[in-house]
């Protein structure tokens, strides 16, 4: 784990909201769904989604090198009773160079 630097201007973190309890569902949220569907083997219809997306995103200490970044997204997501979070991960978007961190044994995802 590390953390990302946006002090520098370099990068950005946005988030959009998707309340679906009783209107027409957007695609994105028709894909969350049919993911939580497919992952788990169970019914879901949600109620409320909400995706952050942390685009180009250097790491601490971004003055070394603010050309490596990485994007990713948290999308949470609830039906009223049961909640998850899905974290997605640019393909080959892990560009933080890892052997310049402080710890080399880099993870990604969450416990």
């Amino acid at each position: 784990w590390d953390n990302a630097d946006f002090s520098r201007g370099v990068g950005t973190t946005f988030y959009q909201e998707f309340s679906t309890l009783n209107t027409a569902k957007p695609p994105f949220v028709r894909d969350v769904e049919a993911k939580v569907r497919r992952y788990l083997r169970s019914s879901y219809s949600a109620a409320w989604t909400l995706k952050i997306t942390w685009e180009k995103a250097p790491v601490y200490g971004a003055w070394t090198d603010t050309r490596k970044t990485i994007t990713y997204q948290a999308v949470l997501t609830t039906d009223g009773f049961r909640s998850y979070i899905l974290m997605l991960y640019q393909d080959g978007g892990m560009q933080w160079d890892y052997t310049r961190l402080t710890s080399t044994n880099v993870l990604i995802g969450y416990t």
